[in-house]
């Protein structure tokens, strides 16, 4: 049997296609899963709808959805690039499957690669159901789209690299329950529903949180119509920077 027999010939596909093929699984294993999917649209839906509803929280002048429709945008991130990702990858990590994919022909920054993408890929759709219900409930956003999207990718870059840190470093249970832990924290105190000056003092504190800095930097600009808020930007590259030099320092594959 001589050479060029085989078809198609044995051996790894091109990185790109690898790519692809690795973020089109990771987004439909984010989809499929019932607790991810609580988080990332169940969960930001319902908050959107009750509390643009129900006099409940005192969000300031102007309609209740103006401000919180950026908020639930900013926690939508977070539900996705940070828990949703830290548990899904802390129990991947946990069951051997990193390990396995790590041996097989798709590099390990390829693989990370796909996971931001695949991340990326539910944050769109997160964003259109979102955009969706607000502006049925009588959102007027302002602004400048760019200056949305550059906020959206640096949260999400941030919020990546903490959530890769937990997952790399902790064990599958504490990664579950912290990273739930801390999505209910932020929640609260991250200025999404609450604003951060009903906290006084601590507010300025908290203003310094990666989901305070997005959630706030939006709504300058979707309800405010600002420029660039150039610090909250800049809050967020700084989480950024830290969490995902951090993550590729200490994440442990096994």
């Amino acid at each position: 049997m001589g050479v060029g027999t085989y078809a198609p010939k044995p051996g790894a596909a091109p990185v790109g296609r690898m790519i692809a093929a690795q973020t089109a699984l990771e987004t439909r294993m984010l989809l499929r899963n019932g607790e991810q999917l609580l988080l990332t649209v169940i969960i930001p839906s319902l908050l959107l709808v009750l509390f643009s509803t129900v006099d409940v929280v005192d969000t300031g002048d102007g309609a209740a959805v103006d401000f919180l429709a950026p908020g639930v945008l900013a926690l939508a991130v977070m539900s996705t690039a940070f828990t949703g990702q830290a548990i899904a990858t802390g129990f991947e990590r946990r069951y051997g499957v990193l390990k396995r994919l790590g041996a097989s022909p798709l590099p390990r920054w390829a693989l990370m690669t796909a996971k931001t993408l695949a991340v990326l890929v539910t944050e769109v759709l997160q964003v259109v159901l979102l955009t969706a219900i607000a502006f049925g409930l009588g959102w007027s956003p302002h602004g400048n789209p760019l200056a949305v999207l550059l906020l959206l990718v640096l949260g999400t870059a941030a919020f990546s690299g903490l959530g890769l840190l937990m997952a790399g470093t902790l064990k599958a249970e504490a990664t579950l329950a912290a990273a739930n832990l801390v999505f209910l924290l932020l929640l609260v105190g991250g200025g999404v529903i609450v604003p951060l000056e009903k906290f006084g003092a601590a507010g300025d504190v908290l203003a310094l949180l990666p989901i305070s800095a997005l959630s706030d930097g939006l709504r300058d600009v979707l309800q405010d119509g600002a420029g660039m808020p150039w610090a909250d930007a800049g809050i967020l590259v700084v989480w950024a920077v830290l969490g995902l030099g951090a993550a590729a320092r200490f994440f442990r594959w096994e």
